[in-house]
């Protein structure tokens, strides 16, 4: 596979976070990779890879189900339900706290 340092790869290859922010999807395997070195690694010295697609083949993203939908609905307030207060916060719990900041802080209300 093509490997290119960073910032040097050829116009019309894109990572998988660049093709997102453009609102397309990759189809097909990478072509190629960029590879460059980072000291905020747990291994200091070691490359770092990302994956490199082809934008001409990059397609918008299949349209979900309403079923997809209903789904990712219910697991997404599943993440948000504090499981001691019962509570539907408005943003997802914390996974080491495992229950929202009130609860976590003490400061519950009676029920």
């Amino acid at each position: 596979m093509p490997t290119f340092p960073w910032k040097l790869a050829p116009a019309g290859l894109l990572t998988r976070d660049q093709l997102v922010a453009k609102g397309l999807r990759p189809r097909g395997p990478a072509v190629a990779q960029v590879m460059w070195f980072s000291t905020k690694t747990s291994t200091p010295g070691e490359p770092r890879f990302a994956r490199l697609y082809d934008a001409s083949k990059a397609t918008p993203p299949k349209p979900r189900s309403p079923g997809q939908v209903a789904s990712l609905a219910a697991a997404m307030r599943a993440r948000r339900t504090c499981p001691e207060c019962g509570e539907t916060r408005t943003y997802c719990l914390s996974t080491r706290l495992k229950v929202c900041t009130p609860c976590a802080d003490g400061f519950t209300t009676a029920a």
